[in-house]
């Protein structure tokens, strides 16, 4: 499948971690980019390197869980930039919500961000590009999506939702023009995995992270999960008998 080339991108989450690297990586290719993130100083930062790489970089505060102002803002952009070409649902919440001490806030938290937010991402423009007969819609799930891990029932969760969710979106829209992507990505340092104690094998840099994506996403890839190495061992997890997967998990808590 040929490389496709976009004019315009909005992307979320996109003030540190896999967002950040995403957006610059888009930005020194061409693409006017959208950068959405709560953290308005850390988006003008990445405006200044985007700018100074030859690329351009467009700030926008944002919180996705506000899932109507969610939805408001991006339907603006897209009217204001002549139709947003590439929507990528990155922004993501990963908290512990371990089930012998769950504290629902926190789940509340993680789902507002990676269920919510993300679907009201990928809806707001969604009937204009099936009306212009173009565009492409990703959504950054992960290798947590495949089976539910310990400690992290609102995350897995809530993974799971985006990938089923996406899934779906790709049957009902062939045909239309416009494309679908689930991304799973594996273990990458970024602020979200700093605080994790457990094991984290294959880790990698957000920048290169970024750059698997972004050829991915250029190629139309429709689900694409990395490192291979981790993909491997989470498809055996997925083989697994409950009766093996439990106590595998609870080893791993």
């Amino acid at each position: 499948m040929a490389e496709r080339k976009y004019g315009t991108a909005l992307i979320t989450g996109a003030s540190s971690g896999l967002g950040r690297w995403l957006a610059l990586w888009f930005a020194r290719r061409g693409t006017r980019v959208f950068a959405a993130a709560r953290r308005k100083e850390h988006l003008d930062t990445l405006a200044e390197e985007a700018k100074a790489a030859g690329g351009t970089v467009e700030p926008v505060e944002m919180d996705v869980s506000r899932t109507d102002e969610t939805m408001a803002r991006i339907q603006r952009i897209d009217a204001d930039c002549g139709g947003l070409e590439l929507v990528v649902a990155n922004a993501g919440v990963g908290l512990d919500t371990y089930g012998k001490r769950f504290q629902w806030e926190r789940a509340k938290k993680v789902l507002e961000v990676n269920v919510l937010g993300a679907a009201a991402t990928l809806s707001a423009v969604l009937p204009q590009m099936v009306e212009r007969k173009r565009g492409h819609l990703v959504g950054v799930s992960s290798i947590a999506s495949f089976r539910g891990l310990p400690r992290n029932a609102a995350y897995s969760g809530s993974k799971a939702f985006l990938s089923t969710f996406l899934e779906s979106l790709r049957v009902d829209l062939r045909g239309t023009g416009v494309r679908v992507t689930s991304i799973h990505p594996g273990f990458v340092r970024t602020d979200m995995t700093a605080p994790n104690k457990h094991p984290m094998p294959f880790m990698l840099e957000p920048d290169d992270a970024a750059e698997r994506m972004g050829r991915a996403i250029v190629r139309g890839t429709a689900v694409f999960s990395f490192p291979w190495q981790i993909r491997a061992a989470m498809g055996v997890a997925q083989a697994l008998p409950n009766a093996l997967f439990d106590p595998l998990m609870r080893k791993m808590r």
